[in-house]
């Protein structure tokens, strides 16, 4: 049968080596023009100290971490708002912006594959090799949630500089076929943007 999952980003579950608990967000300036951020979205650091959403595929990309939410002043109402979404316009450039991430190198997130596996013993061992992302930057204006996924066709056991890299493989009833898309793969961030000399992403 089909999988219960749909796409819906990255969520955190633990760090490494940790009791199953996140390590909380840290918040960052987004510009007010920056494009829509999803929650659920890698994001990157920019030039000028702030975050932007990264690329379909996010190969190269160095991420600071996945995106949990913002909070802004309307330009309308002139009342603070606080969404699970940036939606790239509608704020007071007198306030700022502030975006909230799960920024902790070592945090652990569950994404849904974008195709089969066959099955389980493949699925297995695409652990620890390394994937990009489907949709990476795109989302959900109704509910806010990033529709990124994990790209089957890329796994590479050697290549870094791809997003994710798989460290595990979900326990789920609901989403346990291997011969269909959604299997919740376990994931961390390669390339991180705040570990190594070289942190700070290009403008770009």
């Amino acid at each position: 049968m089909a999988n219960a999952n749909v796409a819906f980003g990255l969520k955190p579950i633990n760090t490494a080596g940790s009791t199953p608990a996140t390590s909380g967000t840290n918040a960052y300036f987004i510009d007010s023009g920056a494009s829509a951020i999803y929650q659920g979205s890698p994001v990157k650091a920019v030039n000028g100290g702030e975050i932007a959403i990264g690329s379909a595929t996010g190969d190269t990309v160095k991420y600071v971490g996945v995106f949990a939410g913002c909070e802004y002043v309307s330009s309308t109402t002139g009342k603070k708002v606080f969404s699970n979404y940036w939606p790239g316009s509608g704020a007071d450039t007198n306030f700022d912006i502030i975006g909230h991430v799960y920024d902790n190198p070592m945090q652990r997130f569950i994404i849904a594959t974008d195709a089969t596996f066959t099955d389980r013993a493949t699925a297995i061992a695409a652990i620890f090799e390394n994937t990009q992302l489907d949709s990476g930057a795109s989302g959900s204006t109704t509910t806010g949630n990033s529709s990124a996924k994990m790209d089957v066709a890329t796994l590479d056991s050697s290549n870094t500089s791809l997003p994710l890299k798989i460290v595990g493989i979900q326990a789920d009833v609901e989403n346990e076929d291997f011969a269909a898309a959604g299997i919740p793969m376990i994931v961390m961030i390669n390339n991180h943007a705040l570990l190594g000399a070289d942190s700070e992403a290009s403008a770009s």
